[in-house]
């Protein structure tokens, strides 16, 4: 494969570590069970110890919560269970101070049916923001087509002031927005720079793929009826609203943008990210996540199967592209449960080797909250434990209608559900994992909390917080850890994933075992290992085998 660092373009973003921040389970400062603004002010310099250069919060604005802050009221306003404008200000500043920036969420493809856009769309056929949202006739007795919504049925709710359905690829308090309006645009763009002035920089934009809708709204072709992602996420407007976007206000700021790509094809990436094009920055692929479940429910991976994601990637995108590495957000189970091992004793080995993994393969890597502390999955038992309005719209959809078992559609969800990464920050042994000094959380804390938790870590020089802040050291110490090239030695091997980093003179080896068992390393023989820079176990093995979950990162030498 031919090195890419001749033409790669040096950008702050493509070096940085970047945290995702869930405010309503990372720290409550005021007593009420719910996460804020303030309470992540004091959590600062945890975050500037673990090597983090960009903090991403996921959605800060006014909203009535349909979907946890992803339905948005007021896109200028702050929660008011998160804190003020000035607790906003005063945290971009602290972040600021510490040398870290700051990216906040961009909910554009919808809105909450409460925002003022909405209220006034529905109230009559003619009113001046009628056009803001996606309005159309029934067909006979039912909705305009057949189109569904990711939270479960229908994608059209009729309204019955005016007998018109609206579309809402999510929920029902989540109305699309109309993007061939170009009043919507302009109004977009102008919250975009609000944000922006006041110092952000840049936004991970949700579902920004799902903007443009095809104007005449058939139903599904035969071959998206089941992965109706891949039909959404090509709007026919799509690169040309992205586009207007990047000259109207993104390239006017040092910015940088990651949209969430849900139905985008390795193949595809590059019309959203080749820089060549002005559209985004990064976008996270999600074939990766995905291995290890479809739909509802928990799907056997290999490890085979996740290197090919990688090397498809790798294939799909040049060198005026670039990508994210993330396993993990606030849309996934755990990632020690999903990809790792989360049985003791295996649990922080397989932690730190997931971290290496993340912070050397060749893109922007991206942490999500709780992961640096190997945070697990929690033990949900019962429906009424899930906050999660996908997985309650799932359950009628599902088990009440007699179309699985509620058996079985728990024992999915154990493994898959959003809620088990929502569960809130361990910062303690104290009560309530020291998230909250109030008598419940508004999820609960994972009963694990007296052993898993923030203060343990920080005191252990061997836990997986300080794993991730060597590995951020690592990264910033070795320019081909960023930039240089990236390939597989071994990508049939069921339990190893070896790969080398190449830049220019040096090259790094990265060797991980995917499994309790030790294995044996064989490796082409024109390289030679040289110096262990990282190993994730006290007594690294010798140089030509792996233990249990091990993971290192050497230099190596070529003849």
């Amino acid at each position: 494969m031919p090195q890419k660092e001749e033409t790669v373009r040096r950008r702050w973003w493509k070096e940085a570590v970047v945290y995702q921040i869930y405010p309503r389970s990372f720290q409550d400062s005021n007593g009420d069970g719910i996460g804020d603004l303030p309470g992540i002010i004091s959590r600062l310099d945890y975050l500037k110890g673990l090597g983090v250069d960009v903090v991403w919060l996921s959605p800060h604005y006014d909203s009535p919560n349909a979907d946890n802050g992803y339905d948005i009221r007021d896109y200028r306003k702050v929660m008011a269970e998160f804190g003020t404008m000035a607790d906003f200000d005063a945290l971009l500043a602290g972040l600021k101070a510490r040398g870290m920036r700051l990216i906040v969420d961009l909910v554009v493809n919808h809105s909450s049916d409460e925002h003022v856009w909405f209220v006034e769309s529905r109230k009559s056929k003619d009113n001046p923001y009628r056009d803001y949202y996606i309005w159309r006739p029934g067909r006979g007795d039912g909705p305009p087509n057949d189109w569904r919504s990711y939270f479960s049925g229908s994608a059209w709710t009729l309204d019955p002031t005016t007998d018109e359905y609206y579309l809402h690829l999510f929920a029902d308090k989540q109305p699309d927005l109309n993007w061939e309006n170009d009043k919507v645009r302009a109004e977009v763009y102008d919250l975009m720079r609000f944000w922006l002035d006041k110092g952000v920089d840049g936004f991970r934009m949700d579902v920004i793929p799902m903007i443009s809708k095809e104007q005449t709204f058939p139903d599904y072709p035969p071959e998206h009826r089941e992965r109706t992602e891949y039909y959404h996420a090509v709007g026919p407007r799509l690169h040309e609203f992205l586009q207007e976007m990047n000259r109207e206000v993104l390239s006017k700021y040092d910015v940088m943008t990651v949209g969430e790509a849900f139905g985008v094809t390795p193949e595809q990436t590059p019309d959203l990210v080749d820089e060549r094009r002005g559209e985004l920055n990064m976008i996270f692929n999600f074939d990766a996540v995905r291995l290890c479940h479809e739909g509802h429910r928990y799907r056997p991976w290999t490890l085979p199967e996740l290197k090919a994601v990688y090397n498809r990637l790798e294939e799909s995108t040049g060198s005026h592209c670039w990508n994210t590495v993330f396993l993990s957000n606030h849309d996934n189970a755990r990632l020690v449960s999903s990809f790792g091992d989360d049985a003791e004793p295996w649990r922080v080995p397989s932690a730190k080797l997931l971290a290496t993994m993340l912070m050397t393969l060749h893109g922007t890597p991206f942490i999500y909250q709780g992961d640096e502390l190997a945070m697990t999955n929690y033990p949900f038992t019962s429906v009424e434990q899930y906050d999660d309005i996908a997985v309650r719209n799932a359950w009628k959809a599902e088990v009440l209608s007699g179309k699985v078992t509620a058996a079985d559609f728990l024992e999915g969800m154990a493994r898959t559900s959003r809620d088990h990464a929502r569960t809130p920050m361990q910062w303690s042994s104290a009560s309530n994992g020291g998230f909250t000094s109030a008598a419940k959380a508004w999820l609960a804390v994972n009963p694990n909390y007296p052993q898993i938790n923030a203060e343990a870590a920080l005191a252990d020089p061997g836990s997986v917080y300080h794993h991730y802040a060597r590995l951020a050291d690592l990264r910033r110490a070795h320019p081909a850890l960023v930039y240089g090239d990236f390939v597989d030695l071994a990508p049939a091997h069921p339990r190893l994933f070896a790969y080398t980093r190449r830049l220019g003179d040096e090259t790094l080896l990265i060797l991980l075992n995917f499994s309790r068992e030790t294995i044996e390393v064989e490796l082409p023989p024109n390289l030679r290992v040289g110096e262990l820079l990282l190993g994730n176990l006290s007594t690294p093995s010798e140089t030509s085998r792996l233990a249990g979950w091990e993971a290192r990162v050497h230099r190596c030498h070529r003849d």
